[in-house]
């Protein structure tokens, strides 16, 4: 196998771990929240926490490493728009994920304390909820716009 295909094959792979988790930890976590069940919030939220430590934080840090050498082994200039496009939605998306997963410790932390007391959800869990939910979107739009640049090279 050569080393582009090899490339090419890892970059699409961890693309796919990586949205994949994004888009199965939003579904559970807006289900378990939707659900209002603490001891559910609390469960489903620390393993999502769990995912994106695993999953997502390992693809996000791979993807751009396995592109440029992908671009290198192609001989395709970074200048190119298509990929310049495409790696500031990776950082657009990137930038929209770090307070995801800080919003989601804090929810965690949160049911966590009040499974322990037997108390419902505070008011501060929804407020982040809502934040999280608003910076869920431009992160699946932009991830969206990058496959699609991926594939097409349009630029």
């Amino acid at each position: 196998m050569s080393w582009y295909l090899l490339l090419k094959t890892l970059h699409i792979l961890s693309s796919t771990v990586l949205f994949g988790t994004g888009l199965g930890s939003a579904y559970y976590a807006l289900r378990a929240w939707r659900g209002g069940e603490v001891a559910v919030i609390a469960a489903t939220f620390r393993h999502l926490v769990m995912a994106d430590w695993l999953f997502i934080a390992t693809t996000a840090l791979l993807q751009p490493i396995s592109g440029v050498a992908l671009a290198y082994v192609a001989g395709w200039p970074l200048n190119q728009l298509w990929l310049l496009w495409s790696m500031g939605l990776f950082v657009l998306a990137g930038l929209c994920w770090l307070p995801v997963l800080w919003l989601q410790m804090r929810v965690r932390d949160m049911a966590l304390q009040a499974l322990a007391a037997g108390t419902p959800m505070p008011a501060l869990a929804s407020r982040y909820m809502a934040i999280w939910f608003a910076l869920g979107w431009p992160a699946f739009v932009a991830f969206i716009a990058i496959f699609w640049l991926m594939v097409a090279k349009p630029l």
